[in-house]
């Protein structure tokens, strides 16, 4: 079987976030299914020195911004058909934004060129090769399952996987001309989403199948309070709805052979945790002599991150001996305020306003828990990366955040199951409250060391998911 991902990010070769971990690892485990698959990419600039490499399977001299040509290399085990349009991707900032830090104007047809690209592969079958299967991610690949309605194709089918869908890739509606969308589309019950063009919701609307990254993020998005508006449309299409369960490269992310890591270790070996905590220490010029558990911080600093009501609880984890480690950036306010917290608490919190991959993997390695009280979580990987490395999970309970990490209560206490900390209210006070009894059990070293052990033997690879994914391939395939 063939498959098609297209996606406008795929680690290691161009993140944002979660969703390029996810597209860099799941073709390599379905090869283990007998899945076949390439992932089309937009050949941004970091993209552009494998084109040398590669060769030439295709022309398009019509896409949506004017003409590209396909180029297939095979890079890091992936197999990558790279979108080589200069005039849409070559060009400086981020993969959505110019370096002044706002979106591209043209934006619809960046992304219409590459989800017009996707359906041209899946109709045509460049190279001899014709996928079976179009899987896009999120809205930069949305109107993958649009085109392939719109030329009334029915092979290959197509999936739609939701990362996030509070993004949704909304433009004028005048957009609809240049992409070679067809007008009478554009009403409710098609593409218009609130007087918008609405990439996402198109998506939804045609795709063969729609997959979230959790099982409880699927559900929680069929309501008001998590589906931006798109509930209505979900509820309608519950029937082609599922959520499977992200996962995490476990060879990139080992604790026992983590290169970024000062000392590495296993379930075995918890001490040498400490190591890395004095290399966070050096880092970031903590104290080395503190006696109270580590927390650190992993994230975009955004309200979504419920990181406004973590800063109202520093003076908490200082005042209980703690100390408090932050890593990202996002909004102006949020960075500002760990970064007075790191001022006004020296050696007790440091503040790293930047994206450091290997500075990450420190942290996870030598910290011992890592807080994420988001107010929505479709999945959530650094809470993964945090039960692999025995970095106990503090969490909100929401997505899948509530999936994956197993409550410190005393019934999974006594069953030696549990594997971090969850928590219901996304305020100071409620993340005060689940940090008071982290602060318990790490007092006591046979509970604590039982937490780590038990996280750590937690499944958080691909294997399960990989399954889920080839069974829905399979069964749309036939």
């Amino acid at each position: 079987m063939k498959v098609l991902m297209a996606a406008s990010e795929c680690a290691p070769f161009i993140k944002t976030g979660g969703l390029a971990d996810v597209v860099g690892a799941l073709p390599n485990v379905l090869a283990g299914h007998g899945i076949e698959c390439r992932t089309l990419l937009p050949a941004y600039p970091s993209l552009q020195p494998l084109l040398s490499d590669g060769r030439q399977v295709a022309e398009f001299h019509d896409l949506p911004g004017g003409y590209g040509q396909l180029v297939l290399v095979s890079a890091e085990g992936v197999d990558l058909l790279l979108l080589d349009a200069p005039q849409l991707f070559d060009r400086p900032g981020k993969p959505y934004s110019a370096p002044d830090g706002e979106d591209w104007p043209d934006n619809h047809l960046r992304f219409g060129a590459l989800a017009q690209a996707a359906a041209r592969i899946g109709m045509d079958g460049p190279d001899g090769w014709r996928p079976d299967i179009v899987h896009a991610h999120d809205w930069q690949a949305a109107l993958v399952p649009v085109y392939l309605k719109q030329a009334n194709c029915s092979v290959p089918k197509s999936i739609l996987t939701i990362h996030n869908i509070a993004f949704q890739g909304l433009f004028d509606p005048s957009a609809m001309g240049h992409l070679g969308l067809r007008g009478d589309w554009y009403h409710p019950e098609g593409l218009e989403f609130h007087g918008a063009l609405g990439f996402l919701k198109g998506g939804l609307m045609f795709a063969d199948r729609i997959t979230t990254v959790s099982p409880t993020y699927s559900s929680e998005i069929l309501t008001p309070e998590y589906g931006m508006g798109l509930e209505g449309v979900l509820q309608a299409r519950s029937a082609a709805l599922s959520g499977i369960l992200n996962g995490i490269d476990t060879g990139v992310w080992d604790p026992a052979n983590d290169p970024a890591l000062a000392r590495s270790y296993n379930a075995r070996s918890l001490a040498r945790k400490a190591q890395n905590r004095a290399a966070i220490a050096d880092r970031l010029g903590l104290a080395s002599d503190s006696s109270g558990p580590l927390f650190c911080v992993i994230s975009r600093l955004t309200q979504q991150k419920g990181l406004d009501a973590l800063a109202g609880a520093i003076p908490h984890v200082v005042q209980r001996g703690g100390q408090l480690a932050v890593l990202g950036t996002g909004e102006a306010n949020l960075e500002s305020a760990f970064a007075a917290g790191s001022s006004e608490y020296p050696g007790q919190v440091g503040t790293l306003i930047d994206y450091d991959e290997e500075f990450a993997h420190l942290l996870q390695g030598g910290s011992n828990a890592i807080l994420i009280p988001s107010r929505f979580e479709p999945c959530g990987l650094t809470q993964l990366y945090g039960l692999r490395y025995g970095t106990l999970p503090v969490v909100a309970r929401t997505g899948g955040l509530a999936d994956t990490v197993i409550d410190a209560n005393a019934a999974a206490l006594d069953m030696e199951c549990a594997t971090g900390f969850v928590f219901d209210q996304v305020t100071t006070d409620g993340i005060t409250a689940a940090l008071d009894r982290v602060f318990d059990a790490f007092a006591d070293k046979k509970t604590w060391q039982t937490l780590q052990r038990a996280a750590m033997r937690q499944p958080v690879g691909w294997e399960r998911s990989a399954s889920a994914y080839a069974q829905l391939y399979k069964e749309l395939a036939s």
